[in-house]
């Protein structure tokens, strides 16, 4: 079983394109195989009657994604060997990431809304949608919308919509209620920074895709409240991860590689003494 492990740079990018582009090396340095953003424009995620309102959700401007940033971050993805990807909060913004996006990933705040679902499918292109703090019925009506679309590529996130989320609200269970429910891949968007419940969701849960919130260096605006990783602090853990799965093998039980020469070296049957009897009046030390 592969893992695709998503890096999810949020706003932490801080408008800067070198900056961004940091992001891409890093994650791809890190064995990530995917890097993402967000593209999003503050007036049109948040109603009027809130930003009229709310300072505290005006000043996101300084954490929107410019377009024109779209064409370098996936070269410099394509240049690494990651995938690269955009999360789209507007319409629009579908068809501003269209020529560059691998995939497309639908965040859980806007799982609700039909047409965003629709939008995306009918680009052809894989779809991944977060479901923190979706019922099941909730969950259900997304992916019909998707699939009416035409979306044929689709992976669900168990989520955790809370920054950072607790240790007993991570529910890891639900990858598998998920899973048995929709029958689609399902995989774990972490907000827990805990090393531990990354390795339960693939080991024990089967999670098929590992998104990540990360940061450079602790400066991004997002990285404060506790739920982005530093890259750094990634490499070793999906290391560890994908070593534990190599081990997984193929479930065939016969005898590997590695022990063939010491199958002669068991005990006979006949006398229960070691090695079998045809080898041992031909046998030398070495």
């Amino acid at each position: 079983m592969g893992v695709l492990f998503i890096a999810e740079v949020s706003s932490n990018h801080s408008q800067d394109l070198n900056r961004a582009l940091a992001f891409v090396d890093a994650s791809a340095a890190a064995g990530f195989d995917a890097v993402k953003f967000q593209l999003f424009r503050v007036d049109k995620l948040f109603a009027p009657e809130i930003l009229a309102k709310s300072p505290a959700h005006r000043v996101r401007e300084r954490w929107e994604l410019p377009v024109e940033f779209l064409p370098p971050l996936a070269k410099r993805a394509r240049e690494r060997g990651i995938l690269f990807s955009c999360t789209p909060f507007y319409l629009e913004a579908v068809e501003e990431l269209k020529p560059y996006a691998d995939f497309f990933k639908i965040a859980s705040y806007e799982l609700l809304w039909s047409d965003l679902a629709k939008a995306c499918a009918a680009t052809g292109k894989p779809l991944i949608m977060s479901t923190g703090m979706a019922s099941m019925p909730e969950i259900q009506s997304a992916v019909a919308s998707a699939r009416a679309a035409g979306c044929d590529d689709l992976t669900l996130l168990h989520c955790v919509s809370s920054y950072p989320a607790p240790l007993e609200d991570t529910n890891l269970a639900a990858i598998a209620s998920i899973r048995d429910a929709i029958g689609v891949p399902v995989g774990w968007s972490d907000h827990t920074r805990e090393p531990a419940v990354i390795e339960r969701a693939v080991h024990r849960w089967g999670a098929s895709v590992v998104e990540l919130h990360v940061d450079l260096d602790g400066k991004g605006d997002e990285y404060g409240p506790g739920h982005c990783w530093l890259i750094d602090e990634l490499a070793p853990v999906i290391k560890r991860i994908r070593e534990g799965i190599r081990a997984d093998g193929d479930g065939v039980k016969e005898p590997r590689a590695s022990e063939i020469s010491d199958r002669e070296w068991r005990a006979d049957p006949s006398d229960g003494l070691r090695p079998m009897r045809y080898l041992r009046s031909t046998w030398n030390p070495k």
